[in-house]
């Protein structure tokens, strides 16, 4: 499925849960807690609707990046590969490779393949040989950072949005409570509390949004850093095991 469908199938079905679910409140008893959200305002919908997209975001990118971890440990993979290498069984390391069928193989398998090429032409030449396996790791690399950055960008959004739209919500239930406190004579108390829950429910729903997605951002990029640590130093000791000439 594309980026874009995704994201507006997400927006268009966490936001009729979410408003489903806020009528659904407002139907509670007026006592009970989820009345006292129903009083937070339209907003409460929007507010819920973002923090379920976080909920999605997060739950796909630990599944895509489960899946680009591949299979077995990738620090055992590097290992066994380097060995392989080293004793100049690149055949072998390339059906590792492909047996792991994770992000980092896919790279460098790339770079095995290139140096296979290169080593068919009879390519001596060692920057050359190097300069050619460097341009694979980086045409690989720009293939496969994407499907790990993916939704990132979006959850950082959601983070900021949440906050704002929380904002939004407070100052409309600042309004309304300040509108019953200037009406002539007492103070509409029903009015008076029913803003000020407005605002409190708006501003902990924002505020709970926002943490859930820069908790999430920090986490998920933060995993996409080790990834693209990983593949840089495999790559750099494989570029210069073969490009010396050791494993040969």
């Amino acid at each position: 499925m594309k980026h874009g469908l995704f994201t507006g199938l997400l927006i268009a079905i966490t936001y009729a849960v979410s408003l489903g679910f806020y009528f659904w409140m407002g139907s509670t008893p007026p006592g009970s807690m989820f009345h006292a959200v129903y009083n937070g305002g339209l907003v409460v919908s929007v507010l819920m609707a973002l923090i379920m997209m976080v909920i999605a975001y997060t739950v796909e990118r630990i599944i895509a990046l489960n899946k680009a971890s591949g299979k077995g440990n990738i620090p055992e993979f590097v290992r066994n590969l380097k060995q392989d290498i080293d004793s100049g069984l690149i055949d072998q390391a390339i059906a590792k490779c492909d047996d792991h069928e994770s992000s980092l193989a896919a790279v460098l398998r790339s770079v095995l393949e290139r140096y296979k090429k290169l080593s068919l032409y009879n390519v001596t030449d060692r920057e050359k040989k190097v300069s050619e396996m460097e341009k694979a790791v980086e045409e690989a690399t720009i293939m496969e950072m994407p499907l790990l950055e993916r939704n990132l960008v979006s959850i950082s959004t959601i983070a900021s949005i949440s906050t704002m739209v929380g904002l939004l919500g407070t100052t409309l239930g600042m309004i309304r409570a300040f509108a019953a406190m200037a009406t002539s004579g007492a103070p509409d108390a029903v009015q008076l509390s029913l803003g000020i829950s407005e605002a409190l429910f708006n501003t902990a729903l924002g505020i709970f949004g926002g943490i859930m997605g820069i908790v999430a951002y920090n986490v998920f990029t933060s995993r996409v850093d080790r990834f693209s640590y990983t593949i840089d130093e495999a790559a750099f000791y494989i570029i210069q095991t073969l490009g010396t000439g050791k494993s040969e």
